[in-house]
């Protein structure tokens, strides 16, 4: 009888969670993204890379994998939402001022939500500290509800799909992926500097220019 290929030693940090999956199996992954997905920094995307990894060995299966680490997103992003609806402005108001978040641009990221917050909550996923962010950002600028559930529905239809499926391919090359995921956080993370960089550079020209009486 043929054996299931044996997945090789996780690399890196990634070696913590075996013996993790292997006493909880899903529900480790359900409970990890969960939490990655509510604001906590946990490895929720990490445990799913690994689960669907290890589904390509056929160690587990990947539409459990899958359906798990769906249903455990959305309701991650949620409970963020809801944390931010609920106590999200209370908390703007009274503690803002001692991160640089003043009133105004409290404001203006809520102009900017109303604006592009489909967008982001589609995409953040795949962003480190937008994934776990998100929906709380979301609650707190009063992103309507149904807007909020159906991006984040697809949203995480989409950062589950993605990142099993090349998981799942990758089966035993699980370090050439682990690799290739290191980089791709940091060129996103990258990106989404030098990203509000420019908006914020753009912010202070048309200040500087208004005050020249440039501008509206």
């Amino acid at each position: 009888m043929a054996t299931a290929p044996v997945p090789p030693p996780l690399p890196g940090p990634l070696a913590h969670l075996a013996p993790l999956l292997d006493d909880w199996g899903y529900l480790a992954v359900g409970v990890l993204v969960l939490l990655d997905n509510g604001g906590i920094p946990v490895p929720g995307q990490t445990v799913l890379v690994v689960a669907a990894a290890y589904a390509g060995t056929g160690r587990m299966d990947i539409a459990a994998v899958v359906a798990v680490a769906v249903v455990a997103a959305v309701a991650g992003d949620c409970l963020g939402y809801l944390i931010g609806r609920i106590g999200g402005r209370a908390f703007v108001h009274r503690w803002g001022r001692y991160v640089l978040l003043t009133p105004e641009r409290f404001a203006r990221g809520e102009e900017f939500f109303a604006r592009r917050g489909d967008l982001v909550v589609l995409l953040a996923r795949f962003v480190d500290v937008l994934r776990q962010t998100n929906g709380i950002i979301a609650g707190t600028a009063g992103m309507p509800w149904w807007r909020f559930l159906l991006c984040n529905t697809l949203g995480a239809v989409l950062w589950v799909g993605v990142w099993a499926a090349l998981a799942y391919a990758a089966g035993t090359r699980l370090g050439a992926l682990y690799a290739w995921l290191t980089r791709f956080q940091l060129y996103a993370l990258i990106a989404v500097a030098l990203i509000a960089a420019a908006l914020t550079a753009r912010h202070i020209r048309r200040r500087r220019l208004r005050g020249r009486g440039y501008g509206p």
